[in-house]
């Protein structure tokens, strides 16, 4: 699938591709192709693709697939990767962005909580790459102060407890090296996994675990980052996307589509466009309960050389927004490979999302600061191993 060279076997009947995006969409011929050959994997019944749909490693980004075997490819190391919005208790008025940027800052290394308890709590194993915990990652991943720009839903913004011109925090990440380590053991499984045989059931339960981390993750990430703004939160939506569910009717294999079986569901955009809230609709079976999770790339990483940031007055005026937010981002490559122009127009996809009929804007968000890494990979790396170090002397592992 993607661009690996092996594939698993054929079925002679390709099963049913339905796509859930307009001729507007940028869709490239890759992503197509790849859906095609997803189709056509053995014991797949039905795949969805959605407008943030663009190519992936070993498979589509932005799609949903059904089937009677498991394809640890389709989900790819990143297991339980997801959106989650939560609501902060800071007022609007108060937040100054130049202090907060600063205070967040304070998500940078290794959090230094109590990991075994926590993961307890989420009926994880005490030592379950607890070091990991409450990091963001690199890649598109990110924590951003928002504000309800606008509202299309009045009653289900109230419903949520939010309000027009309020402060919520979204926080993008998964399931960190944990995820990794799960997907090395089937990395060369092409051909799928029996959900029945030994190695199905491993890995079904590896990644159940996962999944559950990823979740308990962006919690704590949220609470870094109110702990920094000296504010509380509140879970909104969580709405993962990458992962694996047994339906009964076969295995529901999502790779950057997020979960709708869901009041609400966060669509993020670029750090210089709006994310929507979503009400999901239903009456589309064909969509698998499944939704965008996104914008969708429509650059890959390595093809934005030379698309921004050639000079630094370039790369200084990535990081401010057009809404006049900061972006805290001091690796020049990720700053760069994440620039706004990298994305595709997330109002385009919400288009497509209510032409379909599968969601209906609850609100626009306003990004105001969005955090990614406050220092080089090479140092922050460096400064993690030396937090590790500490952290495992005061037995906190």
């Amino acid at each position: 699938m993607g661009t690996s060279q092996k594939v698993g076997a054929a079925q002679e009947r390709a099963a049913p591709i339905h796509r859930f995006y307009s001729s507007q969409a940028w869709i490239e011929g890759a992503a197509e192709d790849q859906l095609a050959l997803v189709a056509g994997l053995a014991g797949v019944s039905a795949v969805a693709a959605f407008p943030d749909l663009h190519p992936g490693k070993y498979g589509p980004v932005g799609a949903a697939i059904l089937a009677d075997r498991i394809y640890p490819q389709l989900i790819g190391n990143d297991i339980g990767c997801g959106m989650s919005l939560y609501a902060l208790s800071l007022p609007a008025r108060k937040l100054r962005l130049d202090k907060a940027a600063a205070r967040l800052r304070q998500l940078e290394g290794v959090w230094g909580g109590n990991s075994r308890a926590r993961l307890a709590a989420s009926d994880l194993p005490g030592d379950l790459h607890g070091q990991a915990l409450g990091t963001i990652g690199g890649g598109n991943h990110f924590c951003e102060v928002q504000q309800i720009d606008d509202s299309a839903d009045a009653c289900a913004l109230k419903a949520a407890g939010l309000a027009k011109g309020d402060l919520v925090l979204l926080v993008h990440s998964g399931s960190r090296s944990l995820g990794m380590a799960v997907f090395e053991t089937v990395l060369n499984r092409f051909d799928g996994l029996d959900p029945e045989s030994a190695d199905g059931k491993s890995y079904l339960e590896a990644h159940d675990q996962a999944v559950r981390w990823a979740t308990l993750n962006r919690a704590l990430i949220a609470e870094r980052a109110a702990d920094a703004l000296r504010c509380e939160v509140s879970l909104v939506a969580d709405a993962p996307h990458n992962l694996i569910e047994d339906r009964g009717d076969g295995l529901l294999h999502r790779k950057g589509a997020a979960k709708a079986d869901q009041a609400l569901v966060p669509l993020a955009g670029s750090r210089d466009a709006l994310s929507y809230l979503l009400a999901p609709c239903s009456g589309r079976p064909q969509a698998l309960a499944s939704l965008a999770h996104g914008a969708g790339r429509k650059f890959d990483r390595r093809s934005m050389a030379g698309r921004a940031g050639d000079t630094r007055s370039a790369r200084e005026k990535l990081a401010r927004t057009s809404f006049g937010g900061i972006v805290v981002c001091e690796d020049r490559q990720l700053l760069i490979e994440e620039a706004p122009n990298a994305y595709k127009d997330p109002s385009q996809v919400l288009n497509d999302l209510q032409l379909t009929g599968l969601a209906a804007p609850v609100a626009s968000l306003k990004p105001l600061l969005t955090y990614k890494r406050a220092v080089p990979q090479a140092l922050e790396s460096a400064r993690q191993d030396k937090r590790r170090r500490q952290i495992e002397r005061r037995g906190l592992r």
